[in-house]
């Protein structure tokens, strides 16, 4: 039966270890004891935990959520706390306290209860000052609000923006671990992020949507999704929607191979196409198409607008007619697949196994079918980004999709 924390003092716990003696055998009575001293010293040393969802929104952070306030209620008799909006709530003090009430049913939900922001930032925080905003490091109100709580440690949830700002919180001395989760999948030493496998259900579904639609009218149908500097949720996607073309940051393209490929269909009785353009990717000799620029984030660079790009310019080297989709946030919202609800519980209760054994500067991570735990400055060293060997290309290939390279 799973032990659990109950509300006895030291001295009742042990007095129940002796009256155990009388009817257990002695080899038990001791592996009890063992387990009381080693309950009692965890309730000494960790009786606190925050978290807080930082980058932004996708699907399965609020079974994170679920999962670590479950967890640490359940094992170790410890209270959570939640800070809102990202960092933000670190900076001004802003939280709520995670009862089992307060994350009930929320398993399902898509976003997060607790907001979250990716602009906030402790070691860059906006400011304003006579009507202009200045920006000031305000790390240590961060830490001065963390030990205002009496926290013992801190969970921080998001990509490799938060992650790295919660690297450098470690660096000061905080006790951090780190969950990955972003939908474009490119944090490293980890096979899958939360919230990746629902937003590629949500591309596949449009895909095949706009399939049927392509082939009633007899078009070439360009979906341009996100994914930043990584072309992971291009690439899976239009394997799983059946894309003819499939154009990501890690393979520069040349226009003429994509007119070529979607000529070639034409002439052969396939009278439409679909392209799936990753928002990262770019011609060859080219650069990326920045749709904007935001001064007070720390990525700057918004990503978009491609998928015009490369539809204005296939139109006019085929004369067929060419449409474009960009899907947007779209991706980032609606209730998490089985998969990511699976792997944000394993990912949630792990951490707060992480912070009972004292393994701060840690990530959670899934390598193969188990949840291991990876130095956060090693993870966010660099993006994950598809590889040239990647087994999936030579799959994907083998089948007739281009990655308008020549291949």
């Amino acid at each position: 039966m799973k032990l659990k924390y109950i509300n006895f003092n030291t001295k009742a716990m042990i007095f129940i270890g002796y009256i155990s003696l009388f009817y257990c055998k002695t080899f038990r009575v001791l592996i009890f004891l063992c387990i009381i001293k080693y309950r009692v010293s965890k309730m000494k040393e960790f009786k606190k935990i925050g978290i807080l969802t930082g980058g932004g929104d996708c699907p399965g952070l609020n079974a994170v959520i679920r999962a670590v306030v479950k967890t640490a209620i359940n094992d170790y008799g410890v209270d959570v706390i939640g800070f809102k909006d990202g960092y933000e709530g670190l900076v001004e003090n802003k939280f709520l306290k995670l009862s089992y009430i307060a994350v009930s049913g929320i398993l399902r939900q898509g976003g997060t209860i607790l907001g979250t922001s990716n602009k906030a930032d402790p070691f860059k925080y906006p400011v304003k000052k006579n009507g202009k905003i200045i920006y000031r490091d305000l790390s240590n109100r961060s830490i001065k609000n963390l030990k205002k709580n009496k926290l013992d440690a801190l969970i921080c949830v998001g990509g490799d923006g938060t992650l790295s700002i919660a690297y450098k919180l470690c660096k000061k001395g905080i006790n951090i671990i780190g969950i990955p989760k972003t939908i474009d999948n490119d944090v490293n030493l980890t096979d899958a992020t939360s919230g990746f496998d629902s937003a590629l259900v949500v591309v596949t579904d449009a895909i095949d949507k706009l399939q049927t639609t392509a082939q009633s009218h007899h078009r070439v149908m360009i979906v341009e999704v996100m994914g930043r500097y990584a072309g992971w949720l291009g690439l899976h996607s239009g394997i799983a929607g059946g894309a003819d073309v499939i154009l990501i940051p890690e393979i520069p393209f040349d226009l003429k191979k994509i007119a070529q490929r979607v000529l070639e269909r034409s002439k052969a009785g396939k009278r439409f196409s679909i392209i799936v353009v990753s928002e990262g990717a770019m011609p060859k000799g080219g650069e990326m198409v920045v749709k904007k620029l935001i001064k007070d984030s720390p990525d700057p660079i918004r990503l978009g607008g491609i998928g015009n790009y490369v539809s204005e310019q296939l139109e006019k080297m085929t004369g067929l007619e060419v449409r474009v989709t960009v899907l947007g946030h779209v991706q980032r919202g609606g209730a998490p697949t089985a998969y990511d609800r699976i792997l944000a519980t394993k990912f949630g209760s792990e951490a707060v196994r992480l912070i009972a054994e004292k393994k701060f500067g840690s990530m959670v991570a899934l390598k193969g079918r188990e949840i291991i735990s990876v130095p956060i400055a090693e993870a966010i060293k660099t993006l994950k980004k598809v590889s040239p060997d990647s087994p999936l290309l030579k799959y994907a290939r083998s089948v007739g999709t281009s990655f308008g390279d020549g291949d």
